[in-house]
């Protein structure tokens, strides 16, 4: 399955769910960064779970974060904790929910604050 990519940036691109099996084919894009901003169970049993896709990342020399956002829920605590990871994730960075929208948004006004 490939991946629907939606480039925002040369430090970041955004994609819905991203699967186990996906992972290699981040990797093979040159994407050097995984942040996971969809919360474990929101789709379900189908959905991946956070550690499923840390492992793959880790296993591909990916740098993985998850900061779960609810839908239409994003908190300042959120987007500071980006903030501060911002300066030391290697880029370019893949971020993905349930659609894309949400990483998106938390990456957006992170750097904004940065």
């Amino acid at each position: 399955m490939t991946i629907a990519i939606n480039k925002i940036s040369d430090q970041f691109s955004s994609c819905p769910q991203l699967h186990v099996d996906q992972v290699a084919e981040a990797a093979a894009a040159g994407f050097k960064t995984i942040i996971n901003n969809r919360p474990d169970g929101e789709g379900g049993p189908e959905q991946p779970k956070s550690d499923e896709i840390r492992q793959a990342a880790e296993a591909h020399g990916l740098r993985y974060v998850h900061i779960p956002v609810v839908p239409g829920q994003l908190t300042l605590v959120q987007v500071e904790e980006l903030v501060g990871l911002l300066p030391d994730l290697p880029t370019p960075i893949l971020g993905f929910c349930k659609l894309g929208a949400r990483a998106v948004n938390i990456y957006q006004q992170a750097h904004a604050r940065s």
